[in-house]
């Protein structure tokens, strides 16, 4: 089975299904198109697949024409309809991997969607999963599930965990070009997985196991996560030596070996970097080991928003104001600029303390016109236009996310007060606060 299916996608006639149609699972699906598979793409939500076959985009950055002109060949299809797992010959699952409200692994996007694609499998086929989890879920998670509807890994069905590496927004990179990591349960999944993915991206790096290839991704994760923890305890250091961090590392940065800049903001956003440490702290615990370095700056960062609504309060104070009251501004709600995707921005931590605070918040983002309905937030609130007219009314502008289409020239000039969070402002202007 293992020859037959590796045949199938070296003549690029086995069909991908791609669970999962969000940030992940969106771009794989146009990787494998352009590549010349057929793809079947499977979500529970009825309106991206909608959206799909009409050749809208619900991501800002990715273009559904291509998709749509696919699904007019009869090469892509997308449905909510899991038994037609059993059409595929590769499966890859691009989901959501959450804390539950206590900060522990929420996998139940996983273990929900494999109940009910597992039944509808069949022999040949191989699973990949890709979201971010901690080291073992696929071998403790996928693989017993597997065994007990009657599949025999490596032989009639192949596993492999290949963690996602996308970032939205970023034009240097991108699916095809940005090295895949591939791990399998056994040296048969390895390689039906090494060839899947050879098939659309241009490196692959097989490791010994899932677990290496799931620790890979969380150590990326926290390697990020814990170098701006470090910047943001240190900005918070050089606030009060009245001494400017950004000018620090950009200096810093002209080290030409032993430095990797890294920049402090308000707080992490993305689903990845605020997440993943605690996956591995979570998972630590069975090992009876304290991960105390990783959770001390998964706390840093964390608690960025509340000095970030502290500065807002030092700012309004030296006019004589105090944010119950006040007009507030938030430039970008997205987590990080140049993206639509607001998962876990410290944006929406920030409007929600400065409200309960009594503030009038309003935010302009022009990459979201609407605020979502998130998971744990609620606000009834539309992207305030950039005009110099708007601008000028509120008391304070929040720069939070530092979209490279703003006008900064226009918001100096117009904001009567600004609480810069990414250092993108000359602070030689006594309007213009670091936090």
């Amino acid at each position: 089975m293992k020859d037959l299916l590796i045949e199938k996608i070296n003549h690029f006639e086995a069909c991908v299904g791609v669970v999962g149609l969000g940030y992940v699972g969106l771009p794989l699906v146009l990787r494998f198109l352009e590549a010349g598979f057929a793809v079947i793409g499977f979500d529970i939500d009825e309106k991206k697949t909608q959206a799909l076959r009409k050749g809208e985009s619900y991501i800002k950055h990715i273009d559904a024409t291509f998709i749509a002109t696919k699904y007019q060949e009869e090469k892509f299809e997308a449905t909510t309809d899991f038994s037609r797992i059993k059409d595929v010959d590769a499966i890859i699952i691009c989901l959501p991997t959450p804390l539950s409200k206590h900060r522990e692994p929420d996998l139940s996007y996983i273990t929900n969607s494999a109940d009910v694609m597992i039944p509808h499998m069949k022999k040949g086929q191989v699973l990949s999963l890709e979201s971010t989890t901690y080291p073992g879920t696929t071998d403790e998670l996928l693989k017993p599930k597997l065994q007990e509807a009657g599949f025999t890994i490596g032989e009639d069905t192949f596993l492999i965990y290949s963690p996602e590496r996308e970032d939205p927004g970023n034009p240097k990179y991108s699916t095809r070009t940005i090295p895949k990591i591939c791990g399998g349960a056994t040296t048969n999944c390895l390689e039906v997985g090494k060839t899947l993915y050879e098939a659309v991206i241009d490196e692959v790096i097989p490791v010994s196991s899932t677990h290496v290839a799931e620790f890979v991704k969380i150590l990326e994760n926290t390697y990020r996560a814990v170098n701006i923890a470090l910047v943001n305890e240190l900005k918070i250091l050089t606030d009060r030596m009245n001494l400017n961090i950004f000018e620090i590392i950009n200096a810093a940065s002209t080290k030409p070996f032993g430095f990797s800049p890294f920049y402090p903001g308000p707080g992490l956003g993305g689903h990845c970097l605020p997440i993943d440490p605690f996956y591995l702290t979570w998972k630590a615990k069975e090992f009876e080991f304290n991960t105390r370095f990783i959770e001390l700056a998964g706390e840093v960062n964390s608690s960025m928003p509340n000095y970030v609504v502290q500065k807002v309060g030092l700012a309004l104070n030296s006019r004589e104001k105090a944010i119950k009251g006040s007009s507030i501004l938030i430039l970008g709600i997205a987590y990080k600029k140049n993206v639509d995707d607001t998962r876990e921005s410290p944006a929406v931590v920030l409007i929600d303390k400065l409200q309960k605070l009594g503030a009038n918040v309003q935010y302009s983002d022009p990459y979201i016109p609407k605020f979502p309905d998130l998971r744990k937030y609620h606000f009834e609130m539309t992207s305030v236009e950039l005009t110099a007219e708007n601008v000028g009314t509120f008391d304070c502008v929040l720069i939070v996310t530092d979209h490279d289409t703003f006008d900064w020239q226009l918001i100096q000039e117009s904001a009567q007060l600004v609480v810069d969070t990414r250092g993108v402002l000359p602070c030689d202007n006594e309007n213009i606060f670091l936090a």
